[in-house]
């Protein structure tokens, strides 16, 4: 017998630190890079023309194709924007 925390502790869990919800253009992005990960892509080039391939669209809403740069901005932005809303609401969704 173990002393695991019941499953729905886990699920409240996981958007602790989120001080908004995440929109559907970032929650599509981290789907698709959890995906590429998953498949054993580490190289970020790779993982950006895999985003390309699979059509995901930038959160922010700028054009043109994924490259690891654009990637890291896209990711630096997102979490720019999160740190703000959790400064400014806390714990949120």
């Amino acid at each position: 017998m173990t002393d695991r925390p019941a499953p729905d502790l886990h699920a409240r869990l996981r958007h602790q630190s989120l001080g908004r919800p995440l929109t559907a253009e970032e929650t599509a992005l981290a789907q698709a890079l959890e995906k590429v990960f998953r498949a054993g892509e580490r190289d970020f080039e790779a993982v950006a023309r895999a985003l390309d391939r699979d059509g995901i669209k930038r959160p922010s809403g700028a054009n043109g194709p994924w490259t690891a740069a654009v990637l890291e901005q896209e990711l630096v932005r997102i979490n720019a924007s999160l740190d703000a809303a959790y400064a400014e609401n806390g714990i949120g969704a």
